[in-house]
């Protein structure tokens, strides 16, 4: 009676989802700064739909990234918080091979299963890109090149042979990736439901016994730290400050 709670925010859309033996619960959003202070109240409501409580979590799992600095850091927090309070075994998740799922969904919608190596590639800002390849064996995901991040003539580089497929935001931003070479690739520049994804990623690896102790979970980061913008800065003091809030109230509830 497996109860799984998923969380990402490593890129613009917030994605959550909830598993049970009763069904899916699945929610998205818009996120960036925003995750922080939303990812907490939407879990949440997801267990009210479901009619669960925290406590009955087997384990939460997470998107660790490659990403957005901010949403790596919120949804890592909120998920080693939970798995704290709660002791339970965190699940570290990769965010590109949540765009591979994805795809693969898309592609069996279509009635053409994925075939092959599939290369994720996501828009990274300031002309990168973030991308990995992974293989699907029919039963479970094996990485073939680790998570990295590249220029756009880099990535074109490592694609001397044009891959199976191919997924993700950057398909539809560099206009290198739109090339005659790349004509005959599948390809999926946009996630159909990344909650979805998410949701099948956490069944898979807790199905494998993935789980970390919370303390284990962190952030997977690819690209050296660069300067925060300013609405970073005001997620990042708002969640200090809402942490120290509860902190506050925890300290007030023992003391009574």
């Amino acid at each position: 009676m497996t109860v799984l709670l998923a969380l990402d925010s490593s890129t613009e859309t917030m994605a959550l989802a909830l598993s049970s033996p009763a069904g899916r619960w699945l929610f998205e959003a818009e996120g960036g700064p925003q995750a922080s202070a939303r990812l907490v109240p939407e879990a949440q409501a997801l267990l009210a739909q479901a009619g669960l409580a925290m406590a009955e979590l087997d384990a939460i799992a997470f998107g660790r990234g490659p990403g957005a600095f901010t949403g790596l850091r919120a949804a890592c927090a909120v998920v080693q918080g939970l798995a704290f309070a709660l002791n339970k075994p965190v699940l570290s998740l990769c965010s590109l091979q949540l765009v591979a799922e994805d795809a693969r969904h898309q592609a069996e919608a279509e009635g053409r299963a994925l075939d092959g190596t599939i290369w994720v590639a996501m828009d990274a800002r300031m002309n990168e890109i973030y991308a990995a390849a992974f293989r699907w064996d029919g039963v479970r995901w094996h990485q073939e090149a680790a998570p990295a991040l590249y220029s756009p003539a880099a990535l074109l580089q490592c694609w001397e042979t044009p891959p199976a497929a191919l997924a993700g935001s950057a398909l539809a931003v560099f206009p290198e990736l739109q090339g005659q070479a790349l004509a005959g690739v599948r390809q999926w520049p946009r996630c159909q439901s990344r909650a979805a994804a998410l949701a099948e990623l956490a069944r898979q690896a807790h199905a494998r016994g993935e789980g970390l102790d919370a303390a284990e979970a962190m952030p997977l980061y690819v690209r050296d730290k660069v300067a925060q913008t300013t609405e970073e800065r005001l997620a990042i003091r708002l969640a200090a400050e809402k942490q120290a809030e509860r902190q506050s109230e925890l300290q007030a509830g023992s003391a009574a």
